[in-house]
């Protein structure tokens, strides 16, 4: 409930600061949970994508620090947000995105490059995804990088591509790592191409 309520009132902040947000092939999204993957641009991307992906409900990673305020602690909590130690991140990093995506209610979002600034892919959301047997699906996000940029109204595009499926039976070996990861950097790739051929991220 809390969720839904929060996601109605950043929605409309969203169309309030710079209008409508542009949704690209949605159709794409599978039936029943699944674990959005996408290159990290910015810190509002998170927001975009669940808004976009609506009416699913996501979790996604927060770092531990972010809990240590109360009041917080108590949005992150009923937002589907859960704490990641990111110096020394313990078994529950995957433990609990894969209880929750067994479930069968909650979405994951991830950014295998951990970082904005990074472009080394992690194998972390390819354990969830064959741990869990929930598909990856790639989705990208051009627009503004700055909040600038989304006051001067620059338009917002979300675009989603086709799931990736990894075999459970598949071992995580670092062979097979390098390999979903070059799948979901071409699918990226594509994607952003998809979108606008002209479209090149520059780290802000």
């Amino acid at each position: 409930m809390f969720y839904r309520f929060v996601r109605l009132i950043v929605r409309f902040i969203v169309w309030v600061l710079n209008g409508h947000l542009h949704v690209h092939h949605k159709e794409r999204i599978p039936s029943g949970n699944y674990i959005l993957v996408a290159p990290h641009r910015t810190w509002w991307e998170p927001i975009m994508f669940a808004l976009a992906a609506s009416p699913m409900e996501f979790m996604f990673m927060a770092k531990i620090e972010l809990f240590k305020n109360p009041v917080l602690r108590f949005i992150l909590n009923h937002a589907h947000a859960f704490p990641v130690d990111r110096k020394h991140p313990g078994p529950s990093v995957l433990k609990i995105p894969v209880k929750g995506l067994k479930a069968g209610k909650l979405s994951l979002i991830i950014f295998p490059s951990g970082t904005r600034h990074s472009s080394e892919l992690k194998s972390g959301a390819l354990v969830i995804a064959k741990l869990s047997k929930k598909p990856l699906v790639p989705v990208v996000y051009q627009g503004p990088l700055t909040f600038k940029g989304v006051l001067k109204r620059k338009p917002m595009e979300i675009c989603f591509g086709d799931p990736i499926y990894i075999d459970r039976r598949t071992k995580m070996t670092h062979e097979n790592e390098a390999k979903y990861d070059q799948i979901m950097q071409d699918a990226w790739n594509k994607l952003d191409k998809e979108q606008n051929p002209d479209f090149h991220y520059v780290a802000k």
